[in-house]
């Protein structure tokens, strides 16, 4: 028998991280709740195991008395026999059998002494975990369970559910994965270990390892913007003069953020230069769309404020970004809600020209060659045809009496047309 618990207790204290003195203290509580369950023992029964023989011996208190018996008394004769010193009515301490546990009495025991050795486990869990939240840890993928996956640390199993996985990746069992260590939550089966890799933390530590100046405090992260598994922000200052916040987490010849972009599997990464003065930042934000013009709007009721973005035209697409990545990306890394406009085109003479030909020849059923003659006498409207005599339209055109007529019967029927809509 000692030979078997040295050997479990070996296993669990070497596998599973659980400390010898608890394992030892797990099998005394349990195999005394089972005997006080099962054997006819007072509540007052004591079992003690020998830290160095692994020996187990149960104690019992009752009551040294001629006058009562049953549970929890003993004969003074029998007490004598123990302890010679026994008074009438004393206490004394007599060892009972473990032996006499029972099959039951035995699985019952066996029961408890797993529920506490699991409690210990989840307990080791926690205090080494709860000071690690912020970390990077590397582990192997052990099970699938609807897209949770379920990773090895060593010792401990981890979760990444779903939702902090980056949506592009797929693993199988057994692939290696590193993450960063979001929280440690409790649950029914103990305290969980939930991991990341889809949260901005995850890209701010990545850079906290690669960059030097960044764990030596010379860079400051001021903040990150993720779209996990696109594309993601992050704004640095440098408090040293000398020190280019940008250059520093860009790395020789990019080596630094390629590395990043690399363990995240190919996602864009911006470095933003940040600046106290929200104009400045805001542009280098967008970068690379040019922006012309940039205005402060008020405070809205939540707090929060506006920025007025005005770009040209062909900066519009690039400053928004696929699916309006880039301007949200901004709008979560500065704080501020980004309302981006284009400049309003001044339209030309010979634009407005060529629009008036071809709307005057659809709607009037003309020829190209009469709508130009319209438009170059100064007809751009059917409202311009309508508010003419049919005589001067034929002055002024050199429109022969029939054609004249027609054009402005058409022009009046087209005006009509739209005053009955209106």
């Amino acid at each position: 028998m000692n030979n078997e618990l040295l050997s479990i207790i070996s296993y669990l204290e070497r596998d599973r991280g659980v400390d010898r003195e608890i394992i030892i203290q797990a099998i005394e509580s349990a195999i005394q709740q089972a005997a006080r369950k099962s054997m006819e023992v007072t509540n007052d029964l004591r079992v003690e195991i020998d830290r160095t023989t692994l020996s187990i011996k149960a104690y019992d208190t009752v009551v040294a008395s001629d006058e009562e018996e049953g549970l929890g008394f003993i004969t003074m004769r029998q007490a004598k026999r123990i302890d010679p010193a026994t008074e009438p009515n004393g206490l004394i301490e007599i060892e009972v059998s473990p032996g006499k546990l029972g099959r039951i009495a035995a699985q019952t025991a066996r029961q408890m002494i797993l529920q506490k050795i699991r409690e210990a486990e989840r307990k080791n869990v926690y205090d080494e975990y709860k000071d690690r939240i912020g970390d990077i840890v590397t582990g192997t993928v052990r099970q699938i369970s609807h897209r949770d996956l379920i990773v090895e640390l060593g010792k401990t199993e981890a979760v990444l559910p779903s939702k902090e996985r980056i949506p592009t990746e797929d693993y199988n069992v057994g692939d290696r994965v590193r993450a960063y260590v979001l929280r440690v939550q409790a649950s029914s089966n103990g305290p969980a270990v939930v991991l990341s890799r889809a949260c901005p933390e995850f890209v701010k530590t990545l850079f906290y390892l690669e960059v030097s100046e960044i764990a030596d405090g010379i860079v400051e992260v001021m903040g990150v913007a993720r779209d996990a598994g696109f594309r993601s922000k992050i704004a640095v200052k440098s408090l040293d003069e000398k020190v280019d916040p940008v250059g520093a987490c860009v790395g020789l010849r990019g080596v630094r953020v390629r590395n990043i972009v690399r363990e995240l599997n190919g996602e864009k990464i911006d470095i933003v230069r940040w600046s106290d003065d929200i104009k400045q930042y805001i542009t280098q934000a967008l970068a690379p769309a040019k922006l012309k013009e940039i205005e402060l709007g008020a405070m809205d009721e939540e707090g929060r404020r506006t920025v007025y973005v005005i770009v040209n035209p062909d900066q519009l697409s690039l400053s928004i970004g696929k699916r309006g990545q880039n301007v949200r990306l901004t709008s979560k890394l500065t704080g501020w809600r980004v309302d981006i406009k284009k400049v309003e085109e001044e339209v030309s003479f010979e634009s407005k020209r060529e629009s008036a030909i071809e709307e005057l020849a659809e709607v009037l059923d003309l020829t190209d060659e009469l709508a130009i003659k319209l438009v170059e006498s100064g007809f751009l409207t059917t409202e311009g045809i309508v508010d003419v005599e049919i005589s001067y339209l034929q002055e002024i055109c050199g429109f022969d009496e029939i054609t004249a007529s027609k054009i402005w019967a058409a022009a009046s029927a087209a005006n009509s047309v739209e005053d009955s809509g209106e």
